[in-house]
């Protein structure tokens, strides 16, 4: 059954609403979006932590990779331009982590908060191949741009 992203963001909204803190709203976004969709093997974080650095945050699923640098993966790619990265063969991604196995596609977003702050990246991977759509990419930029206005950097 398809994701309901109408769904999705009301229940996000009443869960999130006047919550500021980025960590809290990380877990939040991460719990009900990975449960909200089967293809959805692995959903996550990966924080801003320093310059040019990623580390990971709350997910849903294994064991992610703890560091990625912005200059390397779909991850560090989606952090270093700003870029939605819809990957539908990781193994055609130059560069790919591969921090589980298992991963066939991936869809990373860029989280923002109002002041245009890059507060680090929203990873989803599947197992399936070319598991994700520019229909998810764009229901799920929208619900990261809702949540994380407030959000302090």
């Amino acid at each position: 059954m398809p994701i309901n992203y109408t769904e999705l963001t009301t229940t996000l909204a009443a869960l999130t609403h006047g919550e500021t803190d980025t960590v809290a709203l990380m877990a939040t976004v991460a719990c009900k979006v990975h449960h909200a969709d089967d293809r959805f093997d692995w959903t996550g974080f990966y924080r801003v932590t320093g310059p040019e650095m990623l580390k990971i945050g709350p997910y849903q699923g294994g064991h992610g990779c703890l560091v990625i640098p912005f200059s390397r993966g779909v991850c560090g790619a989606a952090a270093r331009t700003g870029m939605v990265q819809l990957v539908p063969d990781v193994e055609a991604f130059p560069g790919h982590i591969a921090c589980a196995s298992s991963t066939r596609s991936e869809l990373v977003l860029p989280v923002w908060n109002a002041q245009g702050v890059l507060l680090g990246v929203f990873d989803i991977d599947s197992n399936q191949p070319a598991a994700f759509t520019e229909a998810d990419a764009t229901a799920l930029t929208a619900i990261l741009a809702e949540t994380f206005a407030e959000a302090r950097a």
